[in-house]
């Protein structure tokens, strides 16, 4: 991860623990989207006949990339690349354009398959950004087929931004489901942790629940924490988001302080069990396996290690 600080590495952020994230491994994009460009058919031809563009190809969220000893994309010259759906990723300072294209992913010596998951958090910052954007277009084009409104099959334009229907004439536009995640601490600075019903035992993280229409972010906190865990929140701050196209979330990590001495009273449908961890009680339960530390991927691991001071015991490196 030559472009982006080293993950968790306080010396990189806000010594306060109070300031944004500053590493977010699925925020780090760096091409100049070019939206303007995304209807006009004479620079996107002439971009896709030029030598000097890539393309990422990308089937079923998974990417060509070579892996060892520092993971970077695939990237083909138009010329080389299936046909399939195009998009259009943008551009770099340079001018160099970039597409993904959905199609069967073609033999590269040395290359392997790989998706978000695996790759996300180790790839340069432009190649996270590019395969970020371009897996959630993909998802939501397969998602998204047919009309809402008449049940006609769509079409894509606007250099795969928009789907439209030519039967009504309706556009529709990629959907995002905002999320809120929740660092939740209290008076004693313990943090609050929760495992899932479907979770294994041994997995733990911070709350998190989607954001409901007529409702501000600040607002979604304070429900979802009252809802999972019957605790009421104050001083509720952002940190910083990213998106999350598995399958097309945008997670809005916040913090909040809450009463530790009231009991908490998981909502059985949505938590298995919850507790208050101080660090040097986190820290046993990972080095003795009861909880498997998260991979610096997802907000919930940075939200973490904010309040933890530094990377978890034993985090896996992706």
């Amino acid at each position: 991860m030559s472009e982006s600080p080293q993950v968790g590495d306080r010396s990189t952020g806000d010594e306060s623990g109070t300031g944004p994230l500053e590493w977010l491994a699925l925020a780090r994009g760096t091409l100049d989207r070019a939206a303007e460009r995304r209807g006009d058919d004479a620079f996107l031809d002439a971009a896709w006949h030029d030598p000097r563009t890539r393309v990422l190809v990308l089937r079923d969220g998974e990417v060509n990339a070579i892996v060892e000893p520092d993971p970077v994309l695939v990237l083909l010259p138009p010329a080389d690349a299936p046909s399939g759906d195009r998009y259009f990723l943008g551009v770099d300072d340079d001018g160099v354009a970039y597409f993904a294209v959905t199609g069967p992913l073609p033999a590269v010596e040395g290359a392997e398959r790989a998706g978000l998951r695996r790759i996300g958090a180790l790839l340069p910052d432009r190649d996270s950004g590019l395969l970020t954007h371009a897996v959630a277009l993909e998802h939501w084009h397969a998602a998204n087929v047919y009309c809402p409104r008449c049940g006609t099959r769509t079409e894509i334009r606007q250099a795969g931004h928009v789907r439209r229907c030519p039967n009504d004439g309706s556009d529709h536009f990629p959907r995002l489901d905002p999320a809120v995640i929740m660092l939740v601490t209290d008076q004693d600075d313990r943090l609050l942790l929760a495992r899932g019903p479907q979770w294994p035992a041994d997995r733990r993280s911070v709350l998190a629940g989607f954001v409901e229409p007529g409702e501000s972010l600040e607002q979604a906190v304070v429900r979802e924490v009252r809802e999972e865990v019957g605790l009421t929140v104050r001083d509720v701050r952002y940190l910083g988001s990213q998106p999350w196209p598995l399958p097309q979330s945008l997670m809005i990590g916040f913090t909040a302080g809450a009463d530790g001495t009231v009991p908490l009273v998981p909502d059985p449908v949505e938590i298995r069990d919850a507790g208050w961890y101080t660090r040097e009680e986190l820290t046993e339960a990972i080095e003795t396996g009861r909880i498997v530390a998260p991979g610096p991927l997802s907000i919930a691991a940075q939200l973490i290690m904010r309040w933890y001071g530094g990377p978890l015991p034993k985090m896996p490196p992706f």
